[in-house]
């Protein structure tokens, strides 16, 4: 009579832990799948954001072919747009730096 006792709550103790284990794994799993769901839907995103921004990329580059035989000047005519912009660029940057030095003057003194 006392084994059966001991028997029966081995058994349930087996059971119920078998429960408590399976509806921890039940509940792991659907968080993974909702996670994995979700990592589906940002690569796509992330799929569909890199061909806008690769088309944009394409769509605003500037055509690149050899200039060998070109014209040398129309060659020296886009040299001199592209130093231009560079030049323009060179100098709104050295602003921002002007600004930045200065600001950071004023805050040490």
């Amino acid at each position: 009579m006392l084994w059966a006792v001991v028997w029966t709550v081995l058994v349930l103790a087996a059971v119920s832990g078998a429960v408590v284990l399976g509806r921890r794994l039940w509940r792991s799993v659907r968080a993974l799948l909702d996670e994995l769901r979700r990592a589906s839907e940002v690569a796509a995103r992330l799929g569909e954001q890199a061909e806008r921004l690769e088309a944009a990329a394409r769509a605003s580059a500037a055509p690149t072919r050899p200039t060998l035989f070109d014209d040398p000047a129309e060659v020296h005519g886009r040299w001199q747009a592209v130093r231009a912009a560079a030049a323009t660029r060179r100098e709104a940057r050295a602003e921002r730096h002007r600004r930045t030095y200065a600001a950071w003057q004023r805050d040490w003194t």
